[in-house]
């Protein structure tokens, strides 16, 4: 039986090194839990913002009962697994949201991942009753967000050093002759076609 050989000395420093990270790690998560959890204030400005009707509140239920958060996310609440809704009601109206949960491919206009005829993950959705699915629509249409949040469609207003740099570096040449950039548009005009392919792909998945 061969015997063991130790660790040699710059091995034994590099694993020093990375336990000490991951100890000050985990040191440093609990600290921040801990102001969080007892500050007064919150840590980050919340953009998100709703104003619940009465079928909104009715549909916040039927959300959560009909199993929408197995694949969404609202309000901290459900999964990752798909599109959160915090914020769409910023981006679609009520009758697009109502005609896409009833009619998903007619009112997207292509092929969705999972919303659509069976054998699609949500397929159910559209045999919800129609009432049901009215306050759910009216629920993800109240869920408003300010512009320039992290859930918006839309950059902050007016002129972003971060972004401007971003931009500059990893931006291909040429590309402001075939893009706009949505910040000089004026706020009633809608989003060019690229863009808002984009955007219905994402609320579609």
């Amino acid at each position: 039986m061969t015997e063991k050989q130790s660790l040699k000395q710059g091995e034994k420093i590099l694993f020093g090194i990375a336990i000490a990270f991951i100890i000050l790690a985990v040191i440093g998560y609990a600290a921040l839990e801990y102001v969080r959890y007892n500050s007064e204030s919150p840590m980050f400005e919340n953009k998100i913002h709703y104003n619940f009707s009465k079928a909104g509140l009715r549909g916040s239920s039927s959300f959560r009962k009909s199993r929408c958060t197995a694949c969404h996310r609202a309000l901290n609440n459900g999964t990752n697994m798909g599109l959160s809704l915090d914020g769409v009601g910023s981006l679609r109206s009520l009758d697009w949201l109502y005609d896409f949960l009833r009619y998903p491919e007619k009112t997207y206009g292509a092929k969705t991942f999972d919303h659509g005829a069976h054998p699609k993950e949500a397929a159910y959705v559209a045999d919800i009753a129609v009432s049901d699915l009215h306050d759910i629509a009216t629920f993800i249409s109240e869920l408003k967000v300010d512009q320039g949040s992290s859930s918006a469609h839309m950059p902050p207003k007016g002129r972003s050093e971060f972004i401007d740099s971003m931009v500059g570096t990893f931006a291909p040449p040429g590309w402001k002759d075939k893009y706009q950039d949505v910040r000089e548009k004026p706020s009633n005009d809608k989003l060019n076609t690229a863009d808002e392919s984009i955007l219905e792909k994402e609320v579609a998945e």
